[in-house]
């Protein structure tokens, strides 16, 4: 597999790019997005059984279900991050190491329900904090020091949102795939 094709698995709907103008439509469109993922991964796993949790998107890849554990792990970290920046003046957030998270034990199980059942009750609470933020809200920042730059909390939702839909992507491809890169 060259390099090309490696990518088009990594980035199935294409890298984050930011919009250069963002308005209430497209935030709309982006809680839309946020609110409906868990239900979206739940209709994905409905019929697979735990063999088939197992498969990966590519080589080298998360299985399905680190993938499942890996969003509960990240959306948390990414509520959080809008927290801070709700209630404080430009904080700087904590990076975690995603990597090392995917491979602790509760994420190398091939047991979803628990990380399922986190991503339906936070992604509820989530989506109805974002309804109600105020175009005051919207522009607040936090500080990323890994990319050593402020973010806005209204770019930040468009950026949670094509996390939901890449992760959505790399499930599809997994199942598409039927284990062929185990």
């Amino acid at each position: 597999m060259n390099n090309t094709e490696l990518d088009n698995l990594r980035f199935p709907i294409g890298k984050y790019s930011r919009p250069a103008r963002i308005d209430s439509g497209q935030i709309d469109e982006w809680i839309k997005v946020i609110e409906k993922f868990p239900a979206n991964v739940e209709q994905r796993l409905r019929a697979l059984d735990k063999n088939q949790l197992a498969w990966i998107y590519r080589p080298d890849g998360w299985s399905i279900a680190q993938l499942v554990h890996h969003c509960s792990d990240s959306h948390i970290n990414s509520w959080v991050r809008f927290r801070l920046a709700l209630t404080e003046d430009n904080p700087s957030i904590r990076p975690y190491f995603e990597d090392r998270w995917a491979n602790l034990p509760d994420s190398l199980e091939l047991d979803v329900a628990d990380s399922l059942a986190l991503l339906k009750s936070l992604h509820k609470k989530w989506s109805s904090m974002l309804r109600g933020l105020t175009s005051e809200q919207l522009v607040r920042t936090y500080v990323h020091p890994e990319h050593g730059q402020s973010f806005t909390v209204h770019e930040t939702i468009g950026n949670y949102a094509w996390h939901c839909a890449h992760h959505l992507a790399h499930i599809d491809l997994a199942i598409e795939s039927k284990g062929e890169f185990n």
